[in-house]
């Protein structure tokens, strides 16, 4: 049983050798890109199970939606059997409270029945929260009061500004700063593996300084996307993206120069759908709706509706949400690389390699031997002394358009014109 059960496995390692030999074979050059081609290979994939699968047919399936009616059961079941699921009510014996959860996001929309006094039945929407759902469900309701020759009174709670008509730029910073703040440390997990945990935090601080003004001046006073909140939002932004790049940055000791598989997955291509920030998620497959609550772009769209528009959640949501990812970034950093430090000194006493480094190694090898190649063609000696005399040359005649180096008036023109004159 025991031979039985070795031999696949030992087909499977005679096999990656062989390929790792044939792979080696390859010039250098060859070798990096290949083994980088995982990563538009990841786009593809995600592109289309994150964002064609969640965009490519929304429909309006349980939108929620206050009703304040005095005859409430009556009312909702007649709405209901005329919506045919694509509304779910929810019942408000207090009018101010369904319209205070439209500006907070908990309802799309909130039906407002008139006394017995008699009126119009208003529908208050929030069109700086969500514009998409506003104009949707605006659109399902008025032909069913329609049809009952009811008049529609609609209050939109929170109109969008002039500068943002379609109510996108939420979604645009928000991915920015995602951008921002993975980027940063996913590159600390590619490439700075022996950095200590305080230059590594200092470098995602660092990056969340720069990146936040930046982000937020170029929204702001440059495009005309945003008007005023600057310093909010910048403190805003910083959070975010000490909280994203702490947990990149836990992430890079167990992934290494994968990095990228989760940073990217996590904080693009999973929070830009289950944000809400492009469709309601209750237009969106079920996963998206699950994972609302749980995702990055949930909390920043949110806290940046509320600080330029005052709707949607209230900060302490996010905030709990930040703090959150930020901790877990933490605990992976202080568990992670003691982790590696171990994994990579049985690799080192094991004596193995990866094809990544066998390729780095490949390549400086090749770089070291065209170097030789050129320094040959132009003559110059191993031990330097041509390259120092071509190098004075370089100085003396300087540059024929910008002449760097010492002015031409400094040669010695009586001798050999290759002295300077003192």
């Amino acid at each position: 049983m025991t031979n039985a059960s070795a031999e696949p496995a030992d087909q499977a390692a005679g096999l990656a050798a062989r390929w790792r030999r044939f792979y080696a074979r390859l010039p250098a050059a060859v070798q990096l890109i290949g083994l980088q081609l995982w990563l538009p290979v990841l786009f593809i994939v995600m592109f289309c199970f994150c964002y064609i699968a969640a965009f490519h047919a929304p429909e309006i399936r349980g939108a929620p939606v206050g009703l304040s009616a005095p005859q409430y059961q009556q009312v909702e079941r007649q709405l209901s059997a005329a919506m045919q699921g694509a509304v779910d009510f929810k019942r408000y014996d207090d009018p101010a409270t369904a319209i205070a959860a439209v500006q907070d996001g908990k309802l799309v929309a909130a039906l407002v029945y008139p006394d017995a006094g008699g009126g119009p039945v208003r529908l208050y929407i929030a069109s700086a929260h969500q514009f998409q759902a506003a104009q949707l469900i605006t659109g399902i309701l008025t032909p069913v009061f329609a049809a009952q020759d009811v008049d529609l009174e609609k209050r939109d709670v929170a109109p969008l500004p002039a500068n943002d008509s379609f109510g996108m730029t939420a979604l645009y910073l928000m991915l920015a700063w995602c951008i921002g703040g993975y980027m940063v440390a996913m590159f600390i997990g590619m490439l700075g593996a022996p950095l200590l945990h305080r230059t590594r935090v200092g470098i995602v601080i660092g990056g969340a300084v720069v990146i936040s003004l930046l982000a937020n001046f170029l929204a702001g006073p440059v495009i005309g996307a945003v008007y005023g909140h600057f310093w909010q939002l910048v403190l805003i932004t910083f959070g975010w993206m000490v909280a994203i790049g702490l947990t990149v940055n836990g992430l890079g000791y167990f992934f290494g120069r994968f990095v990228a598989l989760p940073a990217i997955l996590i904080f693009v291509f999973l929070s830009i759908p289950a944000s809400g920030a492009v469709f309601p998620v209750w237009m969106l497959p079920s996963v998206f709706e699950m994972l609302h609550p749980y995702v990055v772009g949930s909390g920043m769209t949110e806290m940046i509706k509320r600080t330029l528009y005052g709707v949607g959640e209230q900060y302490q949501v996010g905030i709990r949400l930040m703090v959150t990812y930020a901790v877990v970034g933490l605990v992976l950093m202080a568990i992670g690389k003691p982790w590696r430090e171990r994994r990579e000194v049985r690799r080192i006493l094991a004596g193995k390699t990866t094809m990544f480094a066998d390729a780095q190694t490949a390549a400086r090898d090749h770089g070291i031997a065209e170097r030789e190649k050129v320094l040959e063609k132009h003559g110059v000696d191993d031990d330097g002394t041509a390259a120092t005399r071509m190098e004075d040359e370089d100085e003396q005649a300087g540059d024929v358009f910008i002449n760097y180096g010492r002015p031409l008036s400094g040669i010695d023109e009586s001798g050999d014109g290759k002295h300077w004159k003192s």
